[in-house]
């Protein structure tokens, strides 16, 4: 399968998946509002959505797919088959108990999530309600996590791309159609997560069926236990959840900061980070998804020119897709801001402290999309405690660069953003020289013609928009619908601009076209 067009099929579903959150959260908003129930719905929601980022999509796969690329590669199809079933197997039990006390628990979990709720006898006992109708959640997504890894190791990418739009088509059906049915009508959002996992977790079914791939369960823990391949795996594990639950931290603390600053500041850094989500999702998610599994058998065969090949492919897309789309974000910042979040009570100075915040970001967006690429150049051959000790020191420079910019500089928010960019631009090089000096990664020929040409081309496309965007002022003063139009032609303008100047340049698509590894 070509890479490219399995990049652009990821790509275009978490594109479609942003959409419709954008639609779910509207829908969400104008159905309930803000008050108590959707708190309540919220804080719910919170700990099974935390456990799925931090368990199913992020330490599971981790360590699941490269030892699944190696059985796959060195081992019997029977031999892959067994592997698949124990660890179905375990995972199944383990995540039933955990879903079982995490519905026996939702009061103590309520409380240490959200102890201000406990003053309100009404408040608490109704997110504890919507706690344990959503909890389930992390069960279907951690065998959705298993499935995708299957799927994706099988070069089967859209499917599991696709799996997160069902999530948010369940929100706006539930919000719109079943709510009235409900007492209380918020309800129906904590059964929306509910059937969202489920859907998610059916509709893989079929197609781990057509691989000859879908796992035969058994109660039989000890022996899924015994397999060789299943602790090999519970060992990465420990290290790769060490490794996701660093970004969760640094957010965190980052909003513990955001708390103590000037009001507005939570949600001046909220906006941006909903802007920086649509490249970093669609490029960074994307490349990471279809990069480990065929890293993960080129490891398994041994093909070290080829690993280095691959890897030198991804960065080169990196550069060449996110760079614009950094600079495009920097300049279009209020264009953007303005059409998508100045109505109502969004002020213009709303705008603005935004578009502070967003610019902040956007210095690190390359950064945080290369550590997409660089990391599995590690998870791949098994090694997850390099980039785990990596994301350590960089959060460790995420604080220092929090209290310099903030209690010295006195950048206020916008800091906050900077010090994530600048981290994140840490630890790509950080990872950069580790593949490097572990003589895993050769740069292929031509780096600095790349380099150069696409310079060239992104100061002709920060041109272009920066001379057709005109004044930040005229796009406050005009009505919705004049800044969608503007947005309609400017955006594809500067994208022509670019993509024009890099085709004068030689730069071709063929030029970029990978297969998957065999």
């Amino acid at each position: 399968m070509n890479l490219l067009r399995a990049l652009a099929t990821v790509s275009g579903m978490t594109l479609l998946s942003r959409i419709l959150g954008f639609v779910r959260d509207f829908v969400i908003a104008r159905a309930f509002g803000a008050g108590l129930a959707t708190d309540a719905f919220f804080v719910a929601f919170k700990l099974p959505n935390l456990l799925r980022r931090m368990f199913a999509e992020g330490a599971f796969s981790q360590a699941f797919v490269p030892i699944l690329g190696e059985y796959k590669n060195k081992r019997s199809v029977e031999d892959t088959r067994t592997l698949v079933d124990h660890v179905a197997s375990l995972l199944s039990m383990m995540l039933f108990a955990v879903t079982v006390v995490g519905i026996a628990a939702a009061p103590l979990l309520v409380w240490i999530s959200a102890p201000g709720f406990s003053t309100d006898a009404g408040k608490f006992e109704l997110t504890v309600t919507l706690t344990r109708i959503a909890f389930p959640y992390i069960f279907f997504m951690s065998l959705v996590a298993l499935a995708g890894g299957l799927l994706n190791s099988w070069s089967r990418f859209a499917l599991p791309a696709f799996t997160p739009v069902l999530l948010n088509l369940s929100f706006i059906a539930m919000a719109l159609f079943a709510a009235p049915y409900f007492d209380p009508p918020v309800l129906a959002l904590a059964w929306a997560v509910f059937i969202g996992g489920l859907l998610q977790m059916a509709i893989q079914i079929p197609a781990l069926k057509k691989i000859s791939m879908l796992p035969r369960p058994t109660l039989n823990w000890r022996a899924a236990w015994a397999d060789p391949g299943v602790r090999r795996i519970a060992t990465l594990m420990g290290p790769a959840l060490i490794g996701v639950s660093v970004s969760q931290v640094s957010l965190l603390i980052n909003t513990i900061f955001a708390s103590f600053l000037k009001t507005g500041s939570v949600s001046w850094l909220y906006y941006a980070d909903r802007l920086m989500e649509f490249p970093s999702g669609m490029l960074g998610a994307a490349l990471g998804t279809i990069l480990l599994p065929s890293l993960s058998r080129y490891h398994a065969s041994e093909n070290h020119v080829e690993y280095s090949r691959l890897l030198d492919w991804g960065l080169r897309l990196t550069l060449l897709l996110a760079a614009p789309a950094a600079v495009g974000l920097a300049i279009l910042a209020v264009p953007l801001i303005a059409t998508l979040f100045f109505h109502g009570a969004f002020a213009a100075d709303d705008v603005f402290r935004t578009r502070e915040a967003l610019v902040a970001y956007t210095v690190g967006l390359v950064g945080l999309i290369l550590v997409k690429v660089l990391a599995p150049g590690f998870y791949a051959r098994q090694n997850v405690k390099t980039p785990v000790r990596i994301a350590l020191i960089s959060l460790t420079a995420t604080q220092v660069m929090n209290l310099a910019f903030v209690l010295w500089v006195g950048i206020g928010h916008a800091g906050l953003a900077l010090s994530i960019g600048l981290a994140a631009c840490l630890n790509a090089a950080m990872l950069y020289r580790g593949l490097r000096r572990l003589d895993i990664y050769h740069p292929q020929p031509g780096w600095g013609s790349f380099l150069l040409k696409l310079s060239l081309a992104l100061i002709v496309m920060a041109a272009v928009l920066w001379f057709g965007m005109g004044s930040e002022a005229s796009w406050l003063q005009a009505d919705f619908m004049a800044r969608g139009v503007r947005l309609a032609w400017l955006v594809p303008l500067g994208c022509g601009s670019y993509f024009a100047t890099l085709w004068a340049f030689g730069f071709r698509l063929r030029d970029f076209k990978k297969r998957t590894a065999v």
